[in-house]
């Protein structure tokens, strides 16, 4: 077996240096590409589901449809990513992509399936199922193409990707629809067919041949499936770091999710604006976001790691405090009354930034404390998690808003964020040292 290749002790870090390597360059344009794609299809399926029939029932099902496989099949595409070619895996699910969002405006030219719902579920659905099988991949990949030294940047630039191609994507997709109701679907093709392009230019490491243990040929392929799945979670419950890894992402992720859930509630309630005028604070919470992964990526990329997690899942719970009691009370005294919306904004774009701060040295740890032959299973019950875990509190955060007041929820995350992180600066930090290969 060929030595594995070494990177120089010390690299050089910073946005431009990683894009120097060019494996992780293929790769980070063809996330961005495709995870271009995957909010065109998003936001135009939002649109065409609702013109197609009408509701926003069926609206609400095309999304479920959409997340649904995240959850379902998200384990067994990291045994996938950690026994099979991940280039391959990588490839063929963008040209797989492609090809199911290119059915969506040619059933459009069928007679009968134009103003039909239940093709446009089943197109979503195999759209969704495929996707699953990239992200888990990509992650076990990043590792073996970049230093140590490098994955903070590499992270910083993922979640660069996805805030910027969130924001652009909900811009772009109904402008496109306008020109023409299916014109997204057929950019968002090209996208992943260049996505795939790319990575098939790329030089990705394979996976050394494992050698598995004799098995009884009774044992079907589901059945090693199941037993590579209870691999990657034993090897999660048997290390306190991973653990506390998986907690600060799943909390980053639910306080990001329930911010964009309550936006609406808070600004009518306690700024006393419009619903409508919700991007009063979505949109300093997506700057927030940006701006801590410059930071993080270009110039932070030494920080200590369990410092500033400790620091920002602090600083979390009390800017929640702070966001829902300082405008609310800024709104009794007339005086003051027309800062609460610069107020809500500030502590808004604190939040994002405090995201960052805490999801990119969590995902850099959780890449530096797997081996090769489990960081894809790891990846992919953490997409499991967020995607599946995280939705429950944000439902019942909804639900308690409608009940006890938006700003009564805002404000009892924020003191159990608090209480959480004294909880980990006693407990945890140590779990999050630095790993040692």
């Amino acid at each position: 077996m060929e030595a594995p290749f070494r990177f120089p002790v010390e690299t050089p870090v910073g946005f431009r240096a990683v894009l120097r390597f060019t494996a992780f360059r293929n790769i980070w344009f063809a996330q961005l590409a495709a995870q271009l794609a995957d909010k065109f299809l998003l936001f135009s399926l939002i649109i065409l589901a609702f013109k197609t029939t009408g509701g926003s029932t069926p609206v609400a099902i095309t999304l479920l449809t959409y997340t649904v496989p995240a959850v379902l099949f998200a384990p067994p595409a990291g045994v996938i990513a950690d026994r099979m070619n991940r280039k391959q895996i990588m490839m063929w699910s963008n040209f797989g992509r492609a090809g199911a969002v290119v059915l969506i405006p040619i059933a459009a030219l069928v007679p009968g399936l134009r103003d039909d719902f239940l093709h446009l579920l089943l197109i979503t659905l195999i759209f969704s199922s495929v996707g699953q099988l990239f992200a888990p991949a990509e992650a076990a990949v990043i590792p073996t193409i970049l230093p140590r030294s490098a994955l903070i940047t590499a992270n910083s630039m993922a979640l660069l990707t996805m805030v910027l191609t969130l924001v652009v994507g909900g811009a772009l997709a109904p402008i496109l629809s306008r020109i023409d109701l299916y014109t997204p679907y057929w950019v968002a093709a090209v996208l992943l067919a260049l996505a795939g392009t790319l990575i098939f230019a790329s030089d990705i490491p394979r996976l050394p041949r494992a050698v598995d243990p004799p098995v009884q040929e009774s044992r079907s392929r589901f059945h090693m499936m199941m037993i590579d799945i209870k691999e990657g979670v034993d090897a999660l419950r048997g290390s306190r770091g991973l653990l506390v890894a998986f907690g600060q992402v799943s909390i980053a992720v639910l306080v990001l999710f329930m911010l964009f859930t309550l936006a609406p509630a808070y600004v009518s309630q306690v700024i006393g604006i419009a619903a409508q005028d919700s991007y009063v604070i979505l949109g300093p919470a997506t700057g927030g976001a940006i701006l801590s992964a410059v930071l993080l990526g270009q110039f932070l990329h030494s920080v200590d790691r369990s410092r500033i997690l400790i620091i920002s899942l602090i600083a979390n719970g009390i800017t929640l405090l702070a966001l829902a009691a300082v405008p609310q009370a800024m709104e009794q005294v007339r005086d003051l009354r027309v800062h609460a919306r610069i107020t809500g904004a500030v502590f808004s774009l604190l939040l994002g930034i405090e995201f960052g701060a805490i999801m990119i040295p969590a995902i850099t740890y959780l890449m530096e404390s797997t081996t090769d032959e489990l960081r894809g299973r790891i990846f992919a019950l953490l997409y499991m998690v967020i995607n599946g875990v995280t939705a429950v509190p944000v439902l019942a955060a909804a639900a308690l808003s409608d009940l006890l007041g938006t700003a009564h929820v805002i404000g009892g995350l924020g003191v159990l964020l608090v209480a959480g992180a004294v909880a980990f600066a006693t407990v945890g930090r140590r779990a999050l040292a630095p790993a040692r290969r």
